[in-house]
């Protein structure tokens, strides 16, 4: 999927950020990011996994029509920070759940996630024509939410103790968006693919 000079397709592109799909070529790219710590705690990953297994995966979402995952890189050095998917995409209830991971602290807490978000919410809300989006966040992951209400995103409610990480039970809160919310705060959603 790279053009002919070796740049990265450019799916979805903003201000800072732009999203593009993985490739098999991206196996090992995306197996080093399953190992840092912080992210595996805030996204409550808790198996591990070997290349073969990722390579798999990646090969398995590439070919399903109900998830679309892709990685986020900086525009200005083509650097992935991290990926964000929508994923159970359900065309007669015009619905799925949307997640995203930043991989490095360094990255983190500049909007880029952000970004990344608003620029999914419109393809999905605009291109697929979805009507309703949601996450999970774990409650403990405080500033995520925090940033997904400032995208818009409002709590629906809490799956109690619904994760056990590192020897105690976590809630898992719901939130979701509509499209006519992320209208109200964003207008119509601009044709990018």
């Amino acid at each position: 999927m790279h053009t002919s000079a070796n740049k990265p397709v450019r799916f979805l592109e903003g201000e800072r950020v732009y999203l593009r799909p993985v490739e098999l070529a991206d196996t090992d790219l995306y197996f080093g990011t399953l190992f840092h710590p912080e992210t595996r705690r805030l996204t409550g990953t808790q198996r591990s996994f070997t290349r073969e297994q990722i390579h798999r995966y990646l090969d398995a979402k590439s070919q399903d029509s109900s998830n679309l995952l892709l990685l986020i890189a900086l525009r200005d050095n083509d650097e992935v920070i991290g990926d964000i998917a929508l994923q159970s995409i359900d065309p007669v209830n015009r619905n799925c759940n949307i997640r995203i991971a930043i991989n490095e602290l360094q990255h983190q807490s500049k909007g880029f996630g952000s970004e990344a978000m608003r620029l999914l919410l419109g393809y999905g809300f605009g291109i697929l024509n979805l009507h309703r989006i949601e996450l999970n966040v774990f409650s403990y992951n405080e500033r995520a939410i925090r940033a997904y209400e400032k995208i818009g995103f409002k709590q629906e409610g809490v799956q109690r103790e619904a994760l056990y990480y590192h020897h105690q039970y976590h809630d898992s809160v719901m939130m979701s968006m509509l499209a006519r919310e992320y209208r109200e705060k964003y207008g119509a959603p601009t044709p990018q693919a």
